[in-house]
């Protein structure tokens, strides 16, 4: 096996274990979350295929087991009514009772009409649901780099490689997305606040909260695939120029 196959096979096992792991989380921290509490605030975490609850440690899930509201997650929901902002759209973590997934969070007990979602939510929805087919794409055309030795063929190789530059891409927007569409449910009950750009990276304050939002370790495996791609295109580059 050449240099660069097995560069691409890791590529390929880098893939993998992003679309598993988190990617990035956001925090809220405030006077009414006490640290006690919730020592790392109100916490959401962003993977490929969802949003998931954050929160972790003993007296945190001791809260959540007294109180199924404190859930990271729902708390965030409630917090960004107040400002009327849209629930957030949580893909495949998303499901009823019976494990069915449900098209749109619930939101103060009541889901939203089919007809009343806005269509860039159906579409997140939509992303976040069949992200796994997406990254099994990204899987065959590595096996297609790796198996065609005679081309180049980096366009292929560079579908799996840019991973950070596509969540970057969809989180930037939707997050202004969401920003930019306040008190479009009956929301807004905090009176003056005006459309915003969420904080995409670091600290920021929104109304008496302030919001954290930092990469997780799934995001440094993106941008090590990222590398490990460059640096596989590169060595098949160099033994065509060779041969």
């Amino acid at each position: 096996m050449k240099k660069y196959q097995l560069f691409a096979g890791l590529a390929i096992v880098l893939i993998i274990l992003t679309f598993l792991s988190p990617v990035w989380w956001v925090a809220l921290q405030s006077r009414q979350y006490p640290k006690a509490m919730y020592p790392q605030g109100i916490r959401i975490i962003f993977k490929y295929d969802g949003v998931y609850n954050g929160c972790e440690g003993v007296r945190e899930r001791e809260e959540l087991a007294m109180n199924v509201g404190s859930d990271c997650l729902l708390e965030m929901n409630k917090i960004n009514h107040f400002i009327g902002m849209y629930p957030i759209v949580q893909g495949t973590n998303d499901k009823d009772e019976i494990g069915k997934h449900v098209p749109y969070p619930v939101y103060a007990g009541e889901s939203i009409p089919e007809n009343e979602i806005p269509k860039p939510l159906k579409l997140l929805d939509q992303i976040l649901r069949n992200s796994v087919y997406f990254f099994a794409l990204m899987i065959l055309l590595m096996i297609y780099f790796i198996a065609t030795p005679r081309k180049l063929n980096a366009w292929a190789a560079y579908v799996g490689g840019l991973i950070p530059v596509y969540f970057l891409a969809l989180y930037i927007y939707f997050l202004y997305w969401y920003g930019h569409h306040l008190g479009l449910h009956g929301g807004g009950a905090f009176e003056g606040i005006k459309e915003f750009m969420p904080t995409v990276f670091g600290e920021g304050k929104v109304a008496q909260f302030t919001t954290e939002s930092y990469p997780a370790y799934g995001f440094g495996l993106a941008v090590l695939t990222l590398l490990v791609v460059i640096f596989s295109v590169l060595l098949k580059k160099k033994e065509l120029k060779s041969a």
